[in-house]
């Protein structure tokens, strides 16, 4: 089944500042990091839209209309705040529209939703991802613990499946490492498919008729190896994780 994706998040703007001696100067960059699971994504059937994290601000949808477009939203490394905070809001004290809010009615009324690990979802660092105290906590399938979540495996961990699910069928063996997730508690109607070191890593659940997800890892590096990128189930996982968020 095909679904249309609005996946937001996945990008970052550097900025560098080097010293030698007596002298400085500062440098700048934009990075991508959701090609591959674009590329997965529609390897499977799926149309993906993707929204920088930096232009999310203006771009994201405003109303349910527009966002009823969709099948499925996709949160990936993108901060609360930023779908929360314009800047009429912000620097003129206007009120506009909460698109978690929207969100949370999108779910509520058939969409599906994933939240896909990284430093600012969640909680995230240092609590900045800010997801427990929106109106996306009553929609995910798990409790966030509103402080910095992070776990990090420099080490690399591998997540085990818990329970046998229609989305992993077909995903056979061993996982792949991840260097990192953000610790949750899976919801107690939700359904805990993976963890690693008995800590959730895939937690599934419904909201009103839509249906949620929680990936505690990232999708791609630094927390999302390049094993597991490479890995030849990668494609097979995120396709039918959507196939299932967009069935409902």
């Amino acid at each position: 089944m095909t679904s249309r994706i609005l996946l937001a998040g996945e990008t970052w703007i550097s900025h560098k500042i080097d010293v030698k001696g007596f002298s400085s100067y500062s440098t700048g960059s934009y990075g991508e990091a959701q090609t591959e699971l674009v590329e997965a994504l529609e390897g499977h059937g799926h149309e993906v839209v993707h929204i920088a994290n930096h232009v999310a601000v203006e771009e994201f949808p405003w109303t349910a209309e527009e966002l009823s477009a969709y099948d499925v939203v996709m949160l990936s490394d993108i901060s609360a705040d930023t779908l929360q905070i314009h800047p009429d809001c912000f620097d003129r004290g206007q009120k506009t529209p909460d698109r978690l809010r929207l969100i949370a009615d999108f779910v509520a009324d058939g969409g599906g939703l994933l939240m896909v690990g990284g430093y600012m979802s969640f909680s995230g660092l240092e609590g900045k991802a800010r997801y427990q105290a929106t109106p996306l906590a009553g929609v995910l399938p798990v409790e966030m613990l509103g402080y910095d979540d992070r776990v990090e495996t420099p080490e690399g961990v591998n997540p085990v499946k818990v329970a046998d699910h229609e989305l992993l069928a077909g995903v056979e063996g061993d996982w792949p490492h991840f260097l990192g997730y953000n610790r949750l508690r899976v919801r107690g109607d939700a359904s805990l498919l993976l963890e690693v070191d008995s800590d959730p890593m895939l937690v599934v659940g419904t909201h009103g008729r839509g249906r949620t997800a929680a990936f505690a890892s990232d999708c791609s590096p630094h927390w999302g190896s390049p094993e597991f990128m490479a890995w030849p189930h990668y494609g097979r996982f995120w396709g039918q994780l959507i196939d299932w968020l967009g069935a409902a």
